[in-house]
């Protein structure tokens, strides 16, 4: 059985930081990319960042470009997000997605699995 499954979300001040997690089985690891999205009420799911298994290729928004830091321990199959100077609209929920391939996209299209989601809120 294929899972996804994210932990480490919580709530935090502003300018806190908070470490997220996505621990993956059920399918061949180094085989997929891991791309993280987030969609925070009344707004569209967005592509946040992404590595590739080899860790060689990341992706970050522009909107966490300097503050999130995604990186992968693949003897665990398990993909980290490291938020740092979080913002109130940071807040969301943060999905971790598998997707096939060398490369990796944050493009909802090209997911394959899903893990159910982490709640992250940020306080002003």
């Amino acid at each position: 059985e294929v899972q996804l499954v994210e932990s480490g979300g919580g709530l935090v001040q502003a300018g806190g930081s908070l470490r997220l997690s996505c621990a993956a089985s059920g399918f061949t690891f180094d085989d997929y990319a891991i791309d993280w999205f987030r969609q925070a009420p009344g707004k569209e799911r967005e592509g946040v960042s992404c590595i590739s298994m080899s860790g060689a290729h990341t992706y970050y928004a522009d909107s966490v470009k300097g503050r999130f830091t995604i990186s992968s321990d693949n003897a665990k199959n398990t993909v980290y997000l490291q938020m740092n100077s979080l913002k109130p609209e940071d807040t969301a929920i943060y999905y971790c997605a598998a997707e096939r391939g060398a490369y990796c996209s944050a493009n909802y299209y090209n997911t394959d699995y899903w893990g159910q989601g982490t709640q992250v809120t940020v306080s002003s």
